[in-house]
C-alpha cells in the first residue's frame, strides 16, 4: 500500500464519493484504503437515477453492488461484501427471527425496481423468483429511504436488501439476516471517459489494495 503522504497531491480536491443508504459501508471502504476521510467527500445519490451524478461529473466515483453493464462506466474489483438482510417493521411476523430464508420472504410483498435503476441489477437485489421457484411479488414503489421506512412501519412489506442498513434503521424497523442469499459484492464505479484524475485513480487503487473482499 502506498505511503499515506503520497495518496493525495498537495492542493488536490477531495474525492467526491457517491453513496446510497448507510454511510457505514462506504466509511469501511475509505478506512480500508488507508484514508482518514479528510480527503474524501461523501455525497448521497438517488437510487431512482443512480448514475446521474457520475454522468453529470458531479461525482468522481460511487459505490455499487453486483456487476454493471453500463458501457460508459468502469468498475473496480470487489472492495467489500455486504450480507443480505430483510428490512421489516418491528410488528412484522419475521421481525424477531435470528434469520430468515428467502423462500419465506415470498409470502410478503416486496419492492419494484425504482426509476432508472438497472433492472438487471435489481433482479440481483430483489430476485423475481426464489431458488425454489416461488415468485417474489414486487408490488411497492421504491423511493427515498425515509419513505421506505414509513411504508415498512405501516405494512407487512419486506425489503430484500443488505445488512449495512442496520446502521440507519430506526428502532421500529428491524434488519433480519437472510440465511440463503450470498453477500453482495461491493465495488467502485467511475466514468470511462474522461479518465479519472490522478488523485481519484489513486483512491480507487488504494481501495482495491485494501479490500476486505479477498
Amino acid at each position: 500500500m502506498s505511503d499515506p503522504s503520497t495518496r493525495s497531491a498537495p492542493g488536490a480536491p477531495p474525492v467526491r464519493f457517491g453513496i446510497h443508504g448507510s454511510p457505514h459501508l462506504a466509511s469501511t471502504v475509505v478506512r480500508a484504503a488507508g484514508r482518514d476521510g479528510s480527503d474524501v467527500q461523501m455525497v448521497g445519490y438517488d437510487v431512482e437515477d443512480p448514475f446521474r451524478g457520475l454522468r453529470a461529473k458531479e461525482l468522481d466515483v460511487m459505490i455499487v453492488k453486483y456487476g454493471l453493464r453500463e458501457p460508459d462506466l468502469a468498475v473496480s474489483r470487489p472492495v467489500a461484501y455486504d450480507p443480505r438482510a430483510a428490512i421489516v417493521g418491528a410488528h412484522h411476523p419475521l421481525a424477531t427471527r435470528a434469520s430468515v430464508s428467502v423462500e419465506e420472504l415470498a409470502d410478503y410483498d416486496a419492492f419494484r425496481c425504482p426509476g432508472a435503476f438497472p433492472a438487471y441489477v435489481w433482479d440481483e437485489v430483489v430476485p423475481p423468483r426464489t431458488p425454489g421457484g416461488r415468485a417474489i411479488r414486487r408490488r411497492y414503489d421504491m423511493g427515498t429511504v425515509q419513505g421506505l421506512m414509513e411504508l415498512l412501519a405501516g405494512t407487512d412489506a419486506v425489503h430484500i436488501s443488505f445488512q449495512s442498513l442496520d446502521t440507519i434503521t430506526p428502532p421500529h424497523i428491524k434488519v433480519v439476516p437472510i440465511a440463503d442469499l450470498p453477500p453482495a459484492p461491493v465495488a467502485l464505479a467511475w466514468l470511462r471517459e474522461p479518465e479519472p484524475s490522478g488523485h481519484v485513480r489513486q483512491f480507487i487503487t488504494d481501495a482495491e489494495n485494501g479490500s476486505t473482499a479477498r
